[in-house]
């Protein structure tokens, strides 16, 4: 967990620690301390907050990413404005998610679970907006990597960027959850994109949405 706020890391490791299956393995003010962090505790997850007065979290993450590569923690990005610019930075960056700091602990503790498991994790009621908001000056046309899609991926590519999970996109695509799994698949291999968070970031960017 890396927040400048001692008070805020001191609440969520209760929240943390009450559960189970959770465990804060370390704690830090600063992201100039973020690879050392996790050099030492290595986390699963890491709790990042977006804006520190020293290295804030993008370059920490960026940093870990760098750091690390496949072996690098999941990082969940906390943020106490829904329309942060940064957090779009952040995703970038190679964070796999982003919470309001204001979330509900239920939902903040599903959320650390779900990015441990590998998912991707964003507060969807302020996705759209953040994106539209923050890259709508920088839209571009999709390169050559978009035309090595298929139309049935371009379907998918698009419903999985509105929000759809494989379970509705079989229902509205007339498929079968493997294969649309498979298809998204082949969607970031060929985008060359990490997850289903960039997957939005790259519809948005190349207003495809």
């Amino acid at each position: 967990m890396i927040d400048d706020q001692a008070l805020f890391r001191s609440g969520l490791s209760l929240v943390i620690d009450s559960q189970p299956d959770l465990t804060v393995v370390g704690d830090a003010a600063d992201g100039a301390d973020a690879v050392d962090l996790v050099r030492r505790a290595s986390p699963d997850v890491v709790l990042m907050d977006i804006r520190m007065p020293n290295v804030d979290g993008v370059t920490a993450t960026r940093t870990l990413c760098a750091e690390f590569g496949d072996d690098a923690p999941k990082v969940l990005v906390l943020t106490t404005f829904d329309l942060d610019a940064a957090v779009a930075d952040a995703i970038d960056a190679g964070a796999s998610g982003f919470l309001l700091k204001d979330a509900q602990p239920e939902f903040l503790l599903g959320a650390i679970r779900a990015v441990a498991a590998g998912s991707q994790v964003v507060a969807a009621s302020a996705t759209k907006a953040l994106f539209e908001k923050v890259r709508a000056h920088q839209t571009r046309s999709p390169g050559a990597e978009f035309e090595q899609l298929t139309g049935r991926e371009r379907e998918i590519l698009l419903r999985a960027a509105q929000g759809l999970s494989n379970a509705e996109i079989a229902s509205v695509e007339y498929l079968s959850e493997a294969t649309v799994k498979t298809h998204i698949s082949r969607v970031l291999a060929k985008l060359q994109l990490r997850d289903r968070v960039q997957l939005v970031v790259y519809c948005y960017e190349h207003g495809l949405l």
